[in-house]
C-alpha cells in the first residue's frame, strides 16, 4: 500500500516531495504544486466564502499570497501532507487577517502597526543583504537546534501567531513562546557578529 490516492498522486508520494523540498530540491515544490494546488484552492474557497462580497483578494489570489510565503520557509522538516495543509490552512488565516488589519489601519488614517524594537532589525525585507545575513543565521541555528529555527520561519517568514505556530508543530504555545525568545536573541547576537566582522570593529 502506497497510502491513499490524491489527484492522482499517492500520501507517499507528497511526502517525499514534501521532504526533498524541506531537503533543499527546489524543483520538488514545482512537482508539489501540481499534486496539491486542488486541495488548496478548496480551502481557499472555504476561507474567502466566510469573507464580505468584494473581498479585495480571490481564491487564485489567496492561493498565490500562500505560496509565496511557502517559498521562504526553507529546510522546513515536513512530516506528511497533513502537516503541510496545516500549515497553508494557517497561513490563509493570517493572510486575510492581515488585509483585514491593513484595512482597519487605512480607515484609522494609514497609521503603522508598532514593531517590538528587538524584532524591528528581522523587518527589513527590502534590504538584500540583511535577508541574507538572516538565512545564514537561521542556518546557523538550524544546525544547533531544528524545531526554534521552525518556529523562527513560521512566524516570521510565514508570519503565523504564537497558537497556529503551536498548532503546526504539534506543540505547547509556551513552547513556541519559549524557543521564539531563545531564537530571537541567538539571531540578534549572531547578526551583530556578523556585522562586526564586515566592519573590522572588534567586539
Amino acid at each position: 500500500m502506497t497510502g491513499a490516492i490524491i489527484n492522482g498522486a499517492s500520501q507517499s508520494e507528497i511526502t517525499l516531495l514534501l521532504r526533498a523540498w524541506g531537503d533543499g530540491d527546489d524543483q520538488a515544490l514545482g512537482k508539489l504544486t501540481a499534486l496539491v494546488y486542488e486541495h488548496l484552492d478548496r480551502l481557499a474557497r472555504h476561507y474567502m466564502a466566510g469573507e464580505k462580497p468584494g473581498h479585495i483578494l480571490q481564491d487564485t489570489a489567496l492561493i498565490n499570497e500562500t505560496f509565496l510565503r511557502l517559498v521562504k520557509l526553507r529546510r522546513m522538516e515536513w512530516k506528511d501532507r497533513t502537516h503541510f495543509y496545516v500549515v497553508c490552512a494557517h497561513m490563509m488565516q493570517r493572510i486575510l487577517t492581515d488585509y483585514a488589519r491593513f484595512e482597519l489601519y487605512q480607515k484609522r488614517g494609514g497609521e503603522a502597526e508598532r514593531v517590538p524594537f528587538e524584532e524591528s532589525r528581522f523587518m527589513k525585507r527590502e534590504e538584500r543583504t540583511d535577508l541574507v545575513a538572516l538565512e545564514d543565521a537561521l542556518s546557523a541555528l538550524a544546525a544547533t537546534d531544528q524545531r526554534k529555527a521552525h518556529v523562527v520561519q513560521l512566524r516570521f517568514f510565514a508570519g503565523l501567531s504564537v497558537e497556529e505556530t503551536a498548532k503546526a508543530l504539534r506543540v505547547s504555545e509556551r513552547t513556541v513562546n519559549d524557543d521564539w525568545k531563545f531564537a530571537k536573541l541567538w539571531l540578534l547576537r549572531e547578526l551583530d557578529k556578523g556585522n562586526d566582522r564586515g566592519s573590522g570593529t572588534p567586539r
